[in-house]
């Protein structure tokens, strides 16, 4: 069974991953202007480029203003990925006021396992996934290079090198946009996240993706906390 097994899960990542081949042109560079509750905070970057046969994905976000004053944001994720999209590492940096926090993960889509290391706590731990995981920001390659037919429904995980998410996206509306660099024709898709029947209180996102083959995001609101982060295209296309 296990030999079987490991026959069998990198054939059915590769089939499932496909569609993220071909969703966005490498390299890429998207820079957003960042709100939080409406108030500016800050900007940030998401930028894909070639690594040989891997992708590099990363997501910069830096506080700025009066927000950076009192509470200083500097926030740097990376995902390593294949050609397909599948991912095979996952790095996160994180500086929110006092908050620190540094973590990666390694993907084995053989065994089905994920090794994570917290880097500040020195602490291990080895978790079981399933064919359809991907870590926070690999996870929107995967949806971007998804069919967004309005009405459709798509289900796969995440995990975030402490546990994995069951992950609910649906297709909700196309949706005229105004954003700084004028309108778009968008596609809104909500995602859900639960972890064992509970709906997470935060991460929940909506994203506006381009109703093109780009599928550009456009906007991306996350609940926090405490407010709401929202990011909006405002150059790099």
């Amino acid at each position: 069974m296990e030999n079987l097994r490991a026959l069998i899960s990198p054939i059915l990542v590769l089939l499932l991953m496909a569609a993220s081949a071909s969703a966005f042109p490498v390299p890429e560079r998207l820079v957003y202007d960042v709100t939080w509750s409406g108030m500016k905070a800050g900007s940030a970057v998401l930028e894909v480029t070639p690594q040989g046969d891997e992708l590099r994905l990363t997501n910069t976000i830096r506080s700025t203003g009066v927000v950076s004053a009192f509470f200083k944001i500097d926030d740097r994720t990376e995902s390593v990925t294949t050609r397909a999209g599948a991912p095979k590492f996952f790095r996160e940096n994180k500086r929110e006021g006092s908050y620190r926090a540094a973590r990666q993960a390694t993907f084995n889509f053989s065994s089905l396992k994920a090794n994570s290391i917290d880097l500040l706590k020195k602490v291990e731990r080895t978790d079981a996934i399933t064919p359809r995981t991907y870590d926070n920001l690999s996870s929107i390659y995967f949806i971007r290079g998804s069919d967004l037919s309005p009405g459709r429904s798509i289900s796969f995980d995440i995990y975030d090198t402490k546990r994995l998410w069951h992950t609910e996206v649906r297709v909700v509306q196309r949706q005229e946009l105004a954003t700084p660099l004028g309108k778009f024709k968008t596609v809104m898709v909500t995602s859900r996240l639960s972890h064992n029947g509970q709906e997470a209180k935060v991460g929940n996102a909506t994203f506006w993706f381009t109703d093109d083959d780009r599928r550009i995001p456009v906007k991306i609101t996350t609940a926090m906390k405490v407010g709401e982060v929202t990011l909006t295209l405002v150059g790099g296309l």
